[in-house]
């Protein structure tokens, strides 16, 4: 099975942190973020395409040298980016595998939640937070199964389950046309609702996740015990 990490954003909000250094490769605990994505997918995955456009001549230079996972493609978004669809539009023609694991490129995940997300047909990983409204919302239904994913509603109630970024899919997508959202962008989560609306698309609790947003999280994630949450 395939990996996808989305590792081509600005990074706009870690800004003057990347103005030198693209977002994936960051320092968490003395490895690059890109890193400790790696570490996650390793043994899930048998080849990673990693999503490139800012300051991709570093990461292509990191990819080069790691041997976390050897079988990798680096993606870029032609002619530029255009959304977390459109970077999976890219990948299409790259992919081995009918089914693959899609992971945001800037945040941390535990392996555990991980293993559990590749095991379902088609999944989401979510996890409970105090504050909802800045994330995606899930609605499921009482047997686990994703109805509905609402974009940083305000106001709305905490705790609530929100979308951790990361899924598991299948090519069935690319039969679906993506629209161009509002921010005037091809959006994951529309191929996330059109699978929950033909299939059944399981919602996967997460046990540990940490969004690396702004310059305060990367300073808090130099904290955390990932070591024992990321197998290495």
């Amino acid at each position: 099975m395939d990996g996808i990490i989305l590792a081509g954003g600005i990074g706009k909000r870690m800004q003057p942190l990347t103005d030198t250094t693209p977002k994936p490769l960051l320092d968490i605990q003395g490895r690059p973020i890109l890193e400790w994505s790696l570490l996650n997918l390793q043994g899930l995955v048998d080849q990673v395409l990693v999503v490139v456009n800012y300051m991709q001549d570093q990461i292509e230079t990191y990819m080069r040298q790691q041997r976390i996972i050897p079988r990798y493609c680096l993606v870029e978004q032609r002619p530029e980016p255009l959304g977390t669809g459109h970077a999976l539009q890219c990948c299409q023609p790259y992919l081995t595998s009918r089914e693959f694991l899609v992971i945001n490129g800037d945040d941390l995940y535990d392996r555990e939640s991980l293993k559990k997300l590749a095991a379902q047909p088609l999944g989401i990983l979510a996890a409970l937070r105090d504050d909802p409204a800045r994330f995606g919302v899930l609605t499921t239904d009482e047997n686990g199964k994703l109805i509905h994913i609402e974009e940083k509603p305000i106001p709305h109630p905490s705790p609530a389950l929100v979308n951790a970024g990361a899924y598991k899919m299948d090519t069935r997508i690319f039969d679906y046309e993506l629209k161009l959202s509002k921010r005037n962008e091809y959006e994951i989560t529309d191929y996330v609702q059109y699978l929950a609306a033909t299939s059944e698309m399981r919602v996967v609790p997460g046990k540990f996740w940490f969004p690396v947003g702004r310059p305060a999280d990367l300073a808090d994630a130099q904290t955390l015990d990932l070591e024992i949450l990321i197998p290495n």
